[in-house]
């Protein structure tokens, strides 16, 4: 394939990145703007034009998926013979081919594909009680710390400084870290970040091993560059050796997994580090609707910290599409019932299944779902997690509250029947434990609670016999067969169906329409988030979400989380809430499986693109901090011709049109029809009792010139 062939059909500032001179080169692309097809036709344009060896260049990103898309891609555009691995990958291949010189003639140890058993053991060892959850968090904490470089002596002052939340005292978690390390080397075996540590260690101390790798790979290319960890940079400077031939891609708005150890750092200072560095910014957005690419503008603008220095504008480049809708319910339940519906919907309407996405911002959550699509019998998949009653703890839980029926009294309320059994098998409702999938098994057990609440909440009244009713039983034994016979309804064969997901294992993937649920303060963002730099990175969540649609986005929340519990806020990162002055109380006589009231639309700034929810802002079509077009003259014409009219009619002068309706008319200038519906709060029935004086003042007439009219219905 010709380079000309490469170029075609690339925008201007994909060309640029395409054609950049050699040396350090750094792409920030916006969520649909392109980005592997900009690296990888760089990689193809470099070669097919003879500048570079395709055997010279190495290709990495973050997950194996990744890098054989790009392998497809390069091969064909006739860039064959490119490697294209992961970080691990591409270490693991030149250690074991290494092996035996950097090993004294030893074998390659074993490489273990998860720590969390010899975790537990080092845990033992150290005087640490830690069942399996427990071990996964201090695997994560053990993680971050050897991706950042620490050692287990420095791991107490450097978990302090990035503000971790470890399930034990920083010292003990050095202690089972440490333990841990003496465990690996007693039973020769090694974990994927000694992998990295081994291929950094053989190319800086062996001279002989660099100086072949180097010559092997000359020109580098980093996908997600926002990502890399501290180990990760240390290995590609190794590969780099002093070289500059080096290209990275990424978007600082797109950072969620710094709890892991990543860090924007790398890709914001990049132009620093590299004088010289050619930057170029991808901006036109190819996968999503204006209206969508408009909210996430909204949502990312808000953005403060260092991340937000490389914010980037994203200009939608597909053909309009319906604007994103903000649904608030009584509840999750009515919430969950309601995406259920509407994805029954779309399906009937020609939607796949598999184009439509739920994403969340925890696990936890993804059981009202699972309930609410099983009911509607729409098919689902859950991806980056098992079913939530095919979660280890929610079955073992399951046994424990069978087991309790036979030793709570009978007359013990639900919901403290429940709590009870679950406190038997370990499970407290105070404050849930720190580490990740501590926290994430407690929040699944609460999650059982949640649906005790709302059982007890709504007594169903089932039938008998023939005409005969009865009163569903509101106990603890009742409760199991309940969850028993959701278990069985939700264990249907996976087949291809829409996709419930966590926020984070959503990173990267894309649908047709996509429902951001649960957009409520202490769900998105967590309640776990208290620093300003933890706060950042719930709203860069909520922008990966919101960037995952391509056509249909839904937003919603429920105000509780279950029928008559504690009302909640709406999730502080959606724009204009502030502003809308809408309550956000439970209506409390609104039953939960109802279906959903009709919450405005949410519309876009005619100004500046933003998000408008506020009632007086979607009048206006803009912000209030937005310059104002109004036409002053027109606007004193409308105001005497609305005194003129309110007293001729008998009725205060807000009847006939508000102050903010004069000022939207002023500004929009509408001479039609259709213009005048658009402003919110002009009807039918207004446009044909003042429809035709309005078109006349916007034309020029005088109030006087209109005459007296009849504006009686």
């Amino acid at each position: 394939m010709r380079t000309e062939a490469v170029l075609a059909g690339l925008d201007p500032d994909q060309r640029t990145a395409v054609t950049a001179p050699a040396g350090p080169v750094c792409i920030l692309a916006g969520a649909g703007t392109g980005k592997t097809r900009a690296i990888t036709h760089r990689i193809a344009y470099r070669t097919l034009s003879g500048e570079i060896n395709p055997r010279h260049v190495l290709a990495v990103t973050f997950t194996a998926r990744a890098a054989a898309e790009m392998r497809a891609r390069l091969t064909a555009l006739g860039a064959g013979g490119v490697q294209a691995r992961t970080f691990h990958a591409a270490a693991l291949r030149q250690v074991r081919y290494f092996a035996a010189r950097l090993l004294e003639g030893r074998g390659m140890p074993e490489l273990m594909e998860s720590k969390v058993r010899v975790v537990g053991l080092a845990a033992a060892r150290a005087g640490v009680r830690a069942d399996r959850a427990i071990a996964r968090d201090l695997a994560s904490e053990i993680e971050w710390a050897k991706s950042s470089l620490v050692e287990p002596s420095e791991y107490a002052v450097a978990a302090a400084k990035a503000l971790r939340e470890p399930p034990f005292e920083a010292d003990r978690v050095a202690e089972v870290f440490a333990a841990y390390e003496s465990l690996k080397r007693r039973q020769g075996v090694i974990d994927f970040e000694d992998l990295l540590r081994a291929a950094v260690w053989g190319i800086e101390e062996h001279p002989d091993v660099g100086d072949q790798i180097r010559a092997q790979y000359r020109h580098f290319v980093v996908d997600e560059y926002q990502d890399v960890n501290p180990l990760q940079q240390r290995l590609l400077e190794a590969w780099l050796g002093g070289r500059d031939d080096l290209t990275v891609v990424g978007d600082a708005s797109q950072t969620i997994y710094s709890f892991t150890g990543a860090s924007s750092s790398h890709l914001i200072e990049f132009p620093r580090k590299w004088r010289g560095a050619t930057v170029v910014r991808l901006v036109r957005d190819y996968r999503s609707t204006p209206q969508v690419v408009g909210l996430a503008n909204a949502v990312i603008r808000q953005a403060r910290g260092t991340e937000a220095k490389l914010r980037l504008e994203l200009e939608g480049q597909r053909p309009p599409g319906p604007e994103p809708e903000l649904k608030i319910f009584p509840d999750e339940p009515g919430e969950a019932g309601a995406v259920a519906r509407r994805c029954r919907e779309l399906i009937a309407a020609g939607t796949p299944a598999s184009e439509i996405a739920v994403l969340f911002r925890t696990n936890a959550q993804s059981e009202a779902y699972e309930e609410a699509l099983a009911e509607a019998q729409v098919p689902y998949v859950v991806r980056g997690a098992d079913r939530f009653f095919e979660r280890a703890e929610v079955r073992q839980a399951m046994v424990a509250l069978r087991a309790a029926v036979r030793s709570i009294p009978g007359e013990t309320p639900l919901v403290d029947a429940v709590v009870e059994g679950l406190a038997r098998a370990g499970w407290s409702r105070s404050q849930p434990p720190t580490g990740g999938a501590a926290r994430e098994q407690w929040e699944a057990l609460a999650a059982l609670v949640t649906l005790a609440e709302e059982y007890a909440a709504e007594p169903e009244v089932l039938p008998i016999g023939e005409g005969g009713r009865v009163q569903r039983e509101v106990t603890l034994s009742a409760f199991n067969d309940e969850l028993l016979r959701r278990a069985e309804q939700q264990h249907a064969p996976t087949v291809a169906g829409v996709t419930l997901a966590s926020l984070h294992s959503a990173k990267g993937l894309e649908w047709d329409a996509v429902f951001l649920v649960g957009l409520a303060d202490g769900t998105l963002p967590t309640t776990y988030a208290k620093s300003s730099e933890q706060l950042e990175e719930e709203r860069r969540l909520l922008y990966v979400g919101v960037t995952r649609a391509r056509r249909l986005l839904w937003l919603s929340f429920g105000q509780s989380r279950a029928p008559g519990g504690r009302a909640r806020r709406p999730c502080r990162f959606l724009p204009q809430l502030e502003r809308s002055g809408a309550s956000y109380s439970r209506p409390s006589a609104e039953p939960s499986r109802k279906p959903d009231r009709r919450p405005p639309k949410v519309s876009s700034c005619r100004i500046c693109g933003s998000t408008l929810l506020a009632g007086a802002d979607r009048k206006l079509g803009r912000c209030p901090t937005c310059p104002s077009d109004m036409d002053e003259d027109l606007f004193e014409r409308l105001q005497t011709w609305r005194a003129t009219t309110a007293a001729e009619l008998k009725v205060p002068a807000y009847v006939v049109f508000t102050d903010a309706t004069l000022v939207a008319v002023a500004e929009r200038r509408p001479t039609d029809p259709a213009q005048l519906l658009a402003i919110a709060g002009i009807g039918p029935r207004k446009l044909g009792q003042y429809g035709d004086a309005v078109f006349a003042l916007v034309g020029g007439a005088s109030p006087d010139d209109l005459g007296r009219k009849n504006f009686e219905n």
